[in-house]
């Protein structure tokens, strides 16, 4: 048996192929702009250094949401930019500064807890690093934040305040560990 193509016939067949193309490149377009969308919403980090141990160990991964200062809480676990210029560390892993996670693109980054954001009192281990008696309120657009392996971590005990515009996001979950 044999089967033959005729033109009448070839006219659906094109034209369905033809869709098929045009809803193909639909659907790459629309998937290319949910990334671009979730690039502006979200980063992958990955932890580097003690600092934040026992939470966030070295080598995990996690996700961030791209957040200001007014949406961060007391409590969260937020990715900021590295005070400029970068004071020497005190800590070291391995003989490199335990800086808190990986640089992303061109910048450094700390990963560290919100402790006090603006209006909360100062915490008393603070207080020295930022000039401020213990219970003073925080700066507008500052925050308080702190490793939670104080021991091996560069934080606002010595650093002082963080400048809230230098807020990357806040940690939404651990996406991997080493």
């Amino acid at each position: 048996m044999t089967a033959a193509l005729t033109l009448a016939d070839a006219a659906p067949v094109a034209a369905g192929l033809v869709a098929g193309s045009v809803a193909g490149v639909m659907a790459a377009l629309a998937g290319a702009a949910t990334l671009v969308a979730l690039r502006r919403r979200l980063a992958v980090i990955t932890v580097e250094g003690r600092s934040m141990e026992p939470a966030l160990r070295s080598g995990d991964r996690v996700l961030v949401r791209r957040v200001p200062l007014g949406r961060v809480r007391r409590g969260d676990i937020v990715v900021i930019a590295q005070p400029e210029p970068a004071p020497r560390h005190p800590a070291t892993v391995g003989g490199r500064p335990d800086r808190g996670v990986r640089d992303i693109a061109q910048g450094g980054w700390v990963i560290k807890r919100a402790a006090a954001l603006p209006g909360d009192p100062v915490p008393a281990p603070v207080a020295a690093a930022v000039s401020s008696a213990p219970g003073s309120p925080v700066p507008a657009g500052r925050l308080v934040a702190l490793g939670d392996n104080a021991a091996l971590s560069f934080d606002s005990r010595t650093h002082g305040y963080y400048s809230g515009d230098r807020v990357l996001g806040v940690v939404l979950r651990r996406i991997s560990t080493p």
